[in-house]
């Protein structure tokens, strides 16, 4: 039985870029990758969050993690990046796109400068991971990408409005390139998350009265916990989801199922 789930799940030396993996999801994400067997690089904007991800994974004694520093809303910061990768492992063989960040501001005070902002974290900077980490994969002919959507996508929370228009369009994105690599041995698929709270979400998002209307929504009746994505995630960037592509996966504690 171990020998069957090793050769169904084996993630043994393959080389993983996760972009954002300096935060709270990416970063566990990156972990379970290392604990995997991956070769590992953790990409985030803001370096020494990337760097803090890199040492405890090496304390740890994985020793094939790099960090690398990226400006997602930038295509040549994104040619850099797998530049560095494939200088470092050889190859890549899975991309996380997880980089993005939030605003609360209701949508008569949203300025450009802040729809921009949030958009070009989130949908640009997926679009333009899969483009350029993409087409290395297309054109080496395997490849798995793993795009980060969110409950927000449709329909979409409140307090979310950029957030939620953004991740309404990488899953679009997603299913497209789905569609568009099927016979190119690229697998596109998309992580979907319910409630995982940041601090930062506490404070700005989840009011004692929001966190009622969560969880009441959420059947299990509790937040989840980051290591809990790793299954799905580990799943998707394996050969066991050979057939899965421009799928959207749930991982939210039932709230996608919920009505009244």
């Amino acid at each position: 039985m171990n020998s069957y789930l090793n050769n169904l799940f084996n993630l043994q030396g393959k080389v993983v870029a996760v972009i954002g993996a300096g935060g709270h999801l990416c970063g566990e994400m990156a972990r379970g990758f290392a604990r995997a067997g991956c070769k590992v690089a953790i990409l985030d904007l803001k370096i020494e969050k990337a760097k803090s991800v890199e040492d405890e994974l090496k304390k740890l004694g994985f020793k094939d993690v790099i960090s690398i520093a990226i400006d997602v809303g930038k295509k040549q910061e994104h040619i850099s990046a797998l530049k560095k990768v494939l200088t470092a492992f050889g190859q890549v063989d899975v991309l996380v796109n997880g980089a993005g960040i939030n605003g609360p501001t209701p949508f008569f005070e949203l300025t450009l400068d802040e729809w921009y902002a949030i958009l070009d974290s989130q949908i640009t900077g997926t679009f333009l991971g899969c483009q350029v980490f993409g087409e290395y994969m297309v054109n080496r002919g395997s490849g798995s990408i793993i795009n980060i959507s969110s409950a927000s996508a449709g329909p979409p929370l409140s307090k979310a409005i950029t957030y939620s228009v953004a991740k309404a369009g990488i899953k679009n994105l997603t299913q497209n390139l789905g569609r568009e690599w099927g016979e190119k041995g690229v697998r596109v698929n998309a992580l979907r998350p319910g409630f995982f709270p940041t601090e930062w979400n506490r404070k700005n998002f989840i009011t004692p009265e929001r966190e009622v209307a969560i969880l009441g929504h959420t059947p299990m009746k509790r937040y989840g916990e980051p290591g809990e994505l790793i299954g799905a995630t580990l799943w998707l960037a394996s050969d066991a989801s050979g057939f899965v592509t421009g799928a959207e996966i749930n991982v939210d504690g039932g709230f996608s199922c919920m009505t009244i």
